[in-house]
């Protein structure tokens, strides 16, 4: 048999689920990346990613470069480029 609720709760008004009154910011879902294909750029490594590769950021925008160390400063130049990352090859000057 259901518990059933005491008077008082059981008479009194709902409250709404929804999120009425908030407004959130219209910002883009998709901004467009700050690198394109092709593009050299000289970066700093900054961490290490989950596969091995070097990670720099340009504007929060994440760049992988495989075989480099952190704290590495170097010049590379981007193979592709992803909707939230990029993918850079190291440049032998």
């Amino acid at each position: 048999m259901p518990r059933r609720l005491p008077e008082k709760n059981r008479q009194s008004k709902r409250r709404s689920r929804h999120f009425r009154g908030r407004r959130y910011r219209s910002a883009p879902i998709f901004q467009s990346a700050p690198v394109k294909e092709g593009q050299e750029l000289e970066v700093v490594i900054d961490d290490i990613g989950s596969r091995g590769d070097g990670v720099s950021r340009i504007q929060g925008f994440l760049i992988f470069v495989p075989n480099s160390k952190i704290g590495e400063r170097i010049r590379v130049r981007i193979v592709k480029v992803e909707r939230k990352f990029a993918i850079a090859e190291k440049i032998n000057d």
